[in-house]
């Protein structure tokens, strides 16, 4: 996806009216490089953003595999190529996919302290959480 399909296919067509339609809406996207881009941030200006923190623990993994395919699947020739490359390195992301959902316990744990340091709790319940992990 490039930052102009992301405006002209996406943000022009659905984003856009949608949030001139409701009022006190915020649009909140990731930091993938199409949304970040100059032309995408440039036609957002018109829009209430809820930013993305870069380094907000991320509670939805499958993204990262999503990114990981992308960037190793590269420019193939043809139809058939693609699917063969898919393939490939699919069958090869299984101890990715471990990795990225083995440290998933202290994520949430880090969520649920910045929430709770947010609010001003100090909870035994949390501090037992982690002692317990």
């Amino acid at each position: 996806m490039t930052a102009q399909w992301y405006v002209h296919d996406i943000l022009q067509p659905h984003v856009l009216p949608l949030m001139q339609r409701t009022q006190g809406a915020l649009f909140q996207q990731d930091n993938a490089r199409t949304h970040m881009a100059k032309m995408s941030q440039d036609y957002l200006r018109t829009v209430t953003t809820l930013p993305w923190l870069a380094r907000s623990p991320d509670l939805s993994p499958i993204q990262n595999i999503w990114d990981r395919l992308a960037w190793r699947v590269g420019h193939p020739s043809s139809l058939n190529e693609l699917e063969a490359r898919l393939q490939k390195i699919w069958n090869e992301m299984s101890q990715d996919i471990r990795k990225l959902y083995a440290p998933m316990p202290d994520r949430i744990a880090s969520c649920i302290y910045a929430t709770g340091v947010q609010q001003g709790i100090k909870s035994s319940v949390f501090y037992l959480f982690l002692l317990n992990k």
